[in-house]
């Protein structure tokens, strides 16, 4: 267990860095680094043991405005399946102490900050600002065009960081969920206006990969291939429409999802393959993160007994001097 009992009176005051050779090929930046008098040390993420880890995150986030509690399992399957190095993800500790620790995700040409917490008693003195701009050098080294990440709406003290650190909200994203259940009867109709075809993973991973809705980290295709247990179907009215729909399936929930129109209107392929969905699955919750405010096919959602639980906002930094 971390111990906090003497870290009221810690001081975290900003020293500036030089700009490297390295940090000079992205957009300026002011990035901040504390000289070695200070007692505070930043630490790659994989010098520590998943149970640090895992301790570190719960307690940063003890007061989190939506809870968010971690396991060692839950945390490994995280970065597994969000691409997190650790080797460039970053824990800020004061002799034996963790006091706070951010995380990167890595693809090619872009980054993810992710899973920001600093212990509550140690707030309001930089050190989350710090951490940031560790993996936001982290990320200039990796040569990535920009860093995205997202922000629970409503969590001002992030959403004033990463302002001041430059990064610019793209959009907002719904976390909707669906109790368990077969579809209303009153839409049972839908099952006789249109064919229901299961894809295989093949298929699956090919309709992913051309898909024009925009995905966010969280669904990307690589996020989706890492969860595993992937499902498709793919439905076509009788007046034209068609439409496919790619889901994680576990015992107990479904997730992921994603939904896609290619002919006709997207509220009505949108409710044929959500019928199709919950007809197959009854018993199972679901929930589905980053659903994009403009998505054609969240009417659908809603009429199909999706209730949103929160939203996060999505930012967006250009890396690099000119895009």
């Amino acid at each position: 267990m971390l111990s906090t009992s003497r870290l009221s009176s810690m001081k975290l005051p900003p020293f500036t860095m030089p700009i490297s050779e390295t940090q000079a090929a992205c957009q300026p930046f002011v990035f901040f680094q504390p000289d070695a008098s200070l007692s505070v040390k930043f630490m790659p993420a994989s010098q520590f043991s998943w149970e640090e880890l895992t301790d570190a995150y719960n307690q940063t986030r003890i007061d989190y405005i939506v809870p968010m509690p971690m396991n060692v399992a839950r945390l490994r399957e995280y970065v597994r399946h969000y691409d997190v190095s650790l080797e460039h993800s970053v824990v800020a500790v004061e002799d034996d102490q963790i006091l706070g620790l951010a995380m990167l995700g890595v693809r090619p040409g872009h980054t993810w900050p992710t899973r920001l917490g600093v212990l509550p008693v140690c707030r309001q003195r930089g050190l989350g600002q710090l951490l940031m701009e560790y993996l936001l050098v982290q990320s200039c080294q990796l040569r990535a065009d920009y860093a995205i990440l997202e922000v629970i709406k409503g969590n001002a003290p992030d959403h004033t960081l990463f302002t001041k650190l430059g990064f610019r909200e793209i959009r907002e994203l719904l976390i909707m969920r669906r109790p368990p259940g077969p579809p209303d009867p009153a839409w049972d109709n839908l099952a006789s206006t249109c064919s229901i075809q299961a894809l295989e993973y093949p298929t699956i991973i090919e309709r992913l990969n051309r898909r024009r809705l925009v995905p966010s980290w969280l669904d990307e295709t690589p996020s989706l291939e890492k969860a595993g247990n992937l499902a498709g179907l793919r439905v076509i009215l009788n007046n034209g429409g068609e439409g496919w729909i790619v889901y994680r399936s576990t015992i107990f929930q479904l997730s992921h999802l994603v939904l896609e129109t290619e002919a006709g209107d997207p509220h009505q392929v949108g409710r044929a393959l959500l019928h199709a969905l919950h007809t197959r699955h009854p018993a199972q919750d679901t929930i589905t993160e980053n659903v994009a405010m403009d998505n054609p096919h969240l009417p659908a959602m809603r009429e199909m007994g999706y209730v949103e639980a929160f939203r996060r906002i999505e930012m967006r930094l250009n890396l690099k001097a000119g895009r």
